[in-house]
């Protein structure tokens, strides 16, 4: 489950942000996902967000890290997407997911991504249709249970309106579960709502993640 609070932190004096309950009385974009192993390192799954965005995904492990072998874990993705509950404005993606995990304190990840029909908010004004991204993220241990997470995407090439989407927050687990509160420059959960862009630089919300994990 994601949550992603519609108000800006910086909007108004620290006084009208405490009444406002640090933004968590504002409305927010929700999503729900659910994913599943079909095998091991196989996984598909379907994401829908309150906007009635919906995003199919399947997820391939290739490689995995090993102290005596690959010095990396090799993912790859595919996602297809589409807005009005996928009855419009239908995009796809396709991308990689490398990481790896620094001893047992953190791990990086860099995820390049291909979004094809990106442009779907103004398909008239810019002659760009598809976005190349590239995520960069990485995760640090503070506590045995307890770590530091953030995540830059830039937008390398064709469709990019805005400012990239930066994020940040802090993250906790407890067995399966897991719980994060983060930070955000903008509301993108999908890919394709990530390769739109933030809402501005100077234009911050609160959110956060939970999640169960079914061994």
């Amino acid at each position: 489950m994601t949550h992603r609070f519609s108000r800006n932190l910086g909007a108004g004096d620290f006084g009208d942000l405490v009444n406002d309950f640090f933004g968590f009385d504002s409305g927010a974009q929700i999503g729900l996902e659910f994913r599943y192993g079909l095998l091991p390192g196989t996984q598909v799954g379907v994401y829908r967000t309150s906007n009635r965005d919906i995003q199919i995904f399947g997820q391939q492990s290739i490689l995995q890290q090993k102290p005596d072998g690959h010095p990396i874990n090799f993912d790859v993705i595919a996602t297809l997407e589409g807005a009005n509950n996928m009855k419009d404005a239908k995009s796809s993606a396709i991308g990689a997911i490398v990481s790896r995990k620094v001893g047992k304190f953190a791990a990086l990840y860099v995820e390049p991504i291909f979004v094809a029909n990106a442009n779907t908010l103004d398909l008239a004004g810019d002659p760009d249709n598809n976005t190349t991204m590239i995520g960069l993220g990485g995760r640090v241990r503070i506590r045995p249970a307890t770590y530091l997470v953030g995540e830059y995407t830039p937008r390398v090439a064709g469709y990019k309106p805005g400012p990239d989407q930066v994020s940040f927050g802090i993250e906790m687990r407890s067995g399966g579960h897991l719980f994060q509160i983060d930070f955000s420059n903008g509301r993108g959960t999908t890919l394709r709502q990530i390769a739109q862009g933030a809402v501005s630089n100077d234009t911050w919300f609160i959110g956060f993640n939970i999640s169960r994990k079914f061994f």
